[in-house]
């Protein structure tokens, strides 16, 4: 396999003796992926897959399910006992002293920590000094094909179209006088992402006034309030086309329901705009430039802005996050709030940038769009772009 022959070559150059992927249960679904093991595929015993900076690749696997890594190259080795299975990892790990897992030290970057302590100890006890393998696994985990790049961009103008029909259709009901809440505008989008051909993994964000400073908020059947003129809306939606390996579209704009918003919603609506125009000027001039950015200086980039602006403790989550098949990909997060992301962004991958301001018991500005670095380093947006406040009336 030729990731196979890449991945050697990443080890050489981060100067590692090989990298070790092992599942149980399906527990590691970022070394499935590598492996190629479908989602399908029911697996109930552990296997590792050893593959060293030089030589063959090494396969691990219970005798029950000795089949499992048949479509990878490598020796088979085959286990019963625990005691068997430790006697091949050491074989296996025999002179090595640095290796790479799905491992992160102090669970600082839970996305790629998907290697449970006890099996860490396990090759520790081996002599080996076990570091993460995040820096390298996005190149083969969250780096997009091109028509998975163009399944985004599509995602993200279909997106841009619901969010736009959603806004003219609370606009209607409200000059005509009729009820209508966060929870008929939640179903209406869903029904428009059928009517595009899109899915999505979970109901959108529709929130009106303090519902939207939660940046979790979520309208139900039974809970959801009706939407006034006045009010302030929040809209958060995503989805994808319906094929397998299709790429998210995720997006997230404000509006009022009223002629003009008002000069504070206004103050925050400038800030938050500003702090996401500072997070992609330094994506591309970093890009433009060839030089490595890692997600935590993206994050640091817009936080600056809204410290500055003196709402810093308003903003309550990280800047952005990977997107891929699935909504928060295995790709560099634009996060030094909660956890420290020093994986480089990396070119044909994919991420939301979505900075806010959430004032408790007013209400929330949070301003998202996607942004696709293209192979040659050209820094795309998608999903269109916010640049004042949707008044409905």
């Amino acid at each position: 396999m030729k990731k196979i022959q890449e991945a050697q070559t990443y080890l050489k150059q981060m100067h590692l003796d090989g990298w070790l992927l092992y599942d149980f249960h399906g527990n590691n679904e970022l070394a499935r992926h590598f492996l190629e093991i479908s989602k399908t595929q029911m697996t109930t015993r552990r296997f590792f897959y050893w593959i060293p900076a030089d030589g063959d690749p090494i396969k691990i696997v219970h005798a029950i399910e000795a089949h499992v890594l048949d479509h990878v190259p490598g020796e088979k080795r085959t286990f019963l006992s625990w005691q068997s299975l430790e006697k091949e990892v050491a074989k296996a790990l025999k002179g090595a002293k640095k290796i790479a897992m799905e491992y992160s030290f102090k669970n600082a970057i839970p996305y790629i920590s998907r290697v449970d302590a006890g099996t860490v100890d396990l090759i520790r006890s081996n002599g080996v000094e076990v570091v993460s393998s995040g820096d390298f696994l996005p190149h083969f985990t969250a780096v997009l094909s091109e028509s998975q790049i163009q399944s985004q961009i599509g995602a993200g103008k279909v997106c841009d179209r619901v969010v736009n029909e959603a806004w003219k259709w609370i606009g209607e009901h409200l000059r005509d006088g009729k009820l209508i809440t966060e929870y008929d505008v939640q179903q209406k989008i869903l029904t428009d992402f059928k009517k595009y051909n899109l899915v999505t993994d979970h109901a959108p964000i529709v929130g009106i006034n303090a519902h939207s400073a939660d940046p979790h908020y979520e309208p139900l059947k039974d809970r959801s309030s009706p939407i006034q003129k006045g009010d302030f809306i929040l809209i958060d939606l995503w989805a994808k086309e319906k094929e397998e390996m299709s790429v998210f579209g995720d997006i997230t704009r404000v509006g009022v329901a009223a002629k003009h918003p008002t000069d504070r919603q206004e103050e925050i609506f400038q800030i938050v705009r500003k702090a996401q125009k500072a997070a992609v000027h330094l994506i591309t001039d970093r890009f433009a430039h060839k030089k490595r950015i890692e997600g935590w200086e993206v994050d640091d980039a817009a936080r600056h802005v809204i410290h500055e602006a003196g709402y810093g403790e308003f903003f309550i989550h990280r800047t952005g996050h990977s997107i891929e098949v699935s909504l928060h990909g295995s790709g560099a997060h634009m996060d030094n709030l909660e956890m420290h992301d020093v994986r480089p962004l990396l070119p044909a991958t994919c991420f939301s940038i979505e900075p806010g301001i959430y004032l408790p018991k007013e209400f929330g500005v949070r301003l998202e769009f996607d942004v696709l670095i293209h192979r040659d380093g050209r820094v795309e947006v998608t999903g269109g772009e916010q640049d004042q406040i949707v008044c409905l009336l």
